[in-house]
């Protein structure tokens, strides 16, 4: 298993200064990956928020091992062409560490009804999976003539092509037990389910939750490439033991990654400090 940390680009973590001392910290102690979120506007009311690709870029220039990426891009959100520039120099420039965490975003009405676009779920899923093979084409540096309903990319190539090939490994956010974006997730390289206690909105993946979503995604893949499982919680710092035993049992429900994520509320800067200095929970 691998371990890694997710971070908001709000609240306390706009500073991208701030962000890119917490990659390096990460990387010194033995974490493996780290992630941003990627919104504009925030559901929650205004918030103070930070270009998530500008935060990446100053993780990508402070580190040199771990994985790094946004968790999750609203893919619909964007243009094509700019966002395959963007990525491909974040991979060139990391010499191939980036990974493309991409879902439909959160809220659709804070990431698309803001902007007068349609919040319509089913159209937003069109446009994501019109804009991942879009992405993926110019990504391949071959001639790319895509007309769907949504995007069009008429006879266009792109250089230079990111380091990782065939691509940047897509990681596909979703809210388990929804199983439709769970067949998207399937057709790329992992999964990144959001499993959340009703009662509070905080991270609660258990490993009967975890072994139910494998199993799914073994009855729905028939490839044996590969295939992350992305498993966010939270663990103590001053608990080693009881961390270990909490992703201990994620790991051998099939989980391939842990996430250790945080939120924008106040204080939690100074908790990611000290959940990074406590080291990954192996």
């Amino acid at each position: 298993m691998r371990f890694g940390l997710s971070v908001p680009n709000l609240g306390e973590f706009t500073d991208p200064r701030r962000v890119a001392d917490l990659a390096r910290r990460a990387e010194d102690t033995g974490w493996d990956g780290f992630f941003v979120w990627d919104h504009v506007v925030f559901a929650y009311g205004p918030i103070e928020t930070a270009d998530p690709w500008v935060l990446l870029t100053l993780v990508a220039a402070s580190t040199t091992r771990i994985r790094f990426g946004p968790m999750v891009t609203p893919v619909a959100r964007y243009r094509p062409g700019p966002l395959a520039r963007s990525t491909t120099t974040l991979d060139r420039m990391s010499e191939g560490r980036l990974v493309f965490g991409a879902g439909l975003g959160f809220t659709l009405p804070a990431e698309f009804g803001t902007w007068g676009e349609s919040t319509r779920p089913r159209e937003v899923a069109d446009r994501l999976d019109e804009g991942l093979a879009v992405l993926t084409g110019l990504w391949s540096g071959e001639r790319v003539d895509f007309h769907g309903e949504h995007l069009t990319a008429t006879d266009v190539a792109f250089r230079p092509t990111p380091v990782q090939h065939p691509r940047p490994p897509i990681w596909i956010g979703c809210d388990w037990p929804n199983r439709r974006p769970l067949r998207r997730a399937i057709r790329w390289d992992g999964v990144a389910p959001t499993m959340v206690d009703p009662a509070d909105g905080s991270w609660r993946p258990t490993p009967a939750a975890v072994t139910d979503l494998v199993a799914a995604v073994g009855e729905l893949r028939d490839s044996d490439a590969p295939f992350d499982v992305v498993i966010t919680g939270r663990t103590p710092d001053a608990e080693p033991d009881a961390a270990r035993d909490t992703v201990g049992a994620i790991a051998a429900a099939g989980a391939t990654w842990w996430i250790e994520g945080f939120r924008p509320g106040p204080g939690e800067y100074d908790t990611a400090v000290r959940r990074i200095e406590a080291g990954p929970p192996r």
